[in-house]
């Protein structure tokens, strides 16, 4: 499994660097998991690279996997209507969050 540690920050300024880990780890081979649980500060930069990487673990034809997915960044796929492109996981995330600030 190709795992990424995402840093505590992703927005515009950093994405790309988070971008190349994410490629890194696909070229080693395998699913591809994303571990979001250190994110601290997020913008939509964070939710693109998400995306950008479920696609290119698509486009490879391996499993994409995201834990830890903080309030903030799950607010954002849902404000942008973007969280069930992010799969079964993000939704189980979602449903985590959601509850925990009831």
């Amino acid at each position: 499994m190709a795992a990424v540690t995402l840093p505590a920050t992703v927005t515009m300024g950093s994405a790309s660097q988070a971008l190349r880990a994410v490629e890194a780890a696909l070229s080693a081979g395998g699913p591809l998991e994303l571990d979001a649980s250190a994110l601290v500060d997020v913008d939509t930069a964070a939710v693109a690279l998400l995306l950008q990487a479920q696609r290119l673990a698509q486009a490879r034809g391996v499993g994409f996997a995201l834990r830890g997915a903080p309030q903030q960044l799950v607010a954002l796929a849902r404000l942008y209507g973007v969280e069930s492109l992010l799969g079964p996981g993000f939704a189980a995330v979602r449903s985590t969050a959601g509850s925990a600030s009831a």
